[in-house]
């Protein structure tokens, strides 16, 4: 046994330097940035530009891969079989703090990612068709709660925040209402525009809709009016004790070494602070929101244990 002991700390000891001037080179090739919307939405112009100013930094392509679905979860999962070598990085959308209360997986959200950074949050609200008859909140509770279950509106994917607030707002009014989930925004927006729902709950990647006249915000989310809907009303502001904001940031698999995270921190942290990134934000009504890597994983922790209560709020935990 004391034999066996010494060949594996003689190995180990061997293998570190190694290690570490691989974490010291880090990157030499392509890194991959997975993220959880499809192409084209809020979420994808965005990263792509802190993508682009990352890459310079690091002076290695960082590439943007989307994979809408499962309610943003699927780049969190990916991380999973991923080397933990830095080339594999993913979105961590507040849905996957709430993935293990409703669905069955064999991996924990806080220790199974390193995470890196936070870098920017979204802002909220509801918005109807232009020339919806539903003119505004009142409307639309009143309209509400004389057709229970028939005033459809869609989110950015089943558990994702939009549909869990909307949930929250429903259980608070005392109405129902028929939920429709999308992969993203771009599909959202394309089937409210078609018709094909009555409203639309999502960040405000719809911004340009609104500002083309196509569509009309009943209300935001946040704690204050935004600055480019004025007359838009906050959720407190309508009698209801909600505010709404999504900060998100990027994970690296579980066991990546911690120069190689630091590497990843700077690079995006430095991206985040270029007035490219801030121009894109700003289109949605996003802002940079930073965490250090020692507070995103606090934050990480404090949300997992704030998702539960909301998701056995609303009486959508899995059975035990």
């Amino acid at each position: 046994m004391q034999r066996r002991q010494i060949i594996q700390w003689g190995a180990a000891s061997l293998a570190a330097p190694a290690f570490l001037a691989q974490a010291q080179s880090f990157p030499v090739k392509p890194i991959k940035l997975i993220i959880a919307f499809p192409a084209g939405g809020p979420t994808d112009i965005t990263m792509r530009s802190l993508a682009d100013g990352a890459s310079k930094i690091l002076g290695q392509p960082v590439i943007v891969e989307n994979k809408p679905g499962a309610g943003g979860t699927l780049p969190a999962q990916a991380l999973q079989s991923a080397p933990a070598d830095g080339y594999t990085v993913a979105q961590i959308p507040l849905g996957v703090f709430r993935l293990p209360y409703t669905t069955k997986i064999n991996w924990d959200p806080v220790k199974d990612i390193s995470y890196v950074l936070n870098v920017t949050g979204y802002a909220f609200g509801l918005v109807v068709p232009a020339d919806s008859p539903l003119k505004t909140w009142t409307h639309f509770v009143a309209w509400a709660k004389a057709n229970p279950g028939k005033l459809s509106y869609g989110s950015t994917g089943t558990m994702t925040s939009p549909h869990l607030t909307m949930e929250l707002i429903a259980q608070q009014l005392g109405v129902e209402l028929l939920h429709v989930p999308y992969k993203g925004s771009a599909d959202l927006m394309q089937s409210i525009l078609g018709g094909n729902i009555m409203a639309a709950a999502d960040s405000t990647g719809f911004a340009p809709q609104v500002e083309a006249g196509k569509l009309r915000v009943l209300n935001t989310w946040g704690a204050e009016r935004l600055a480019k809907f004025p007359d838009a009303p906050t959720l407190k502001e309508l009698g209801l004790n909600l505010v709404q904001n999504s900060p998100f940031g990027i994970g690296a698999p579980k066991g990546t070494p911690d120069a190689v995270v630091k590497r990843l921190h700077d690079a995006f942290k430095q991206a985040m602070e270029q007035d490219s990134y801030r121009t894109a934000l700003a289109r949605y009504d996003m802002v940079p929101m930073y965490m250090s890597t020692s507070a995103y994983k606090k934050f990480a922790q404090d949300t997992f244990t704030r998702e539960k209560a909301l998701v056995e709020k609303l009486g959508l935990a899995k059975p035990t």
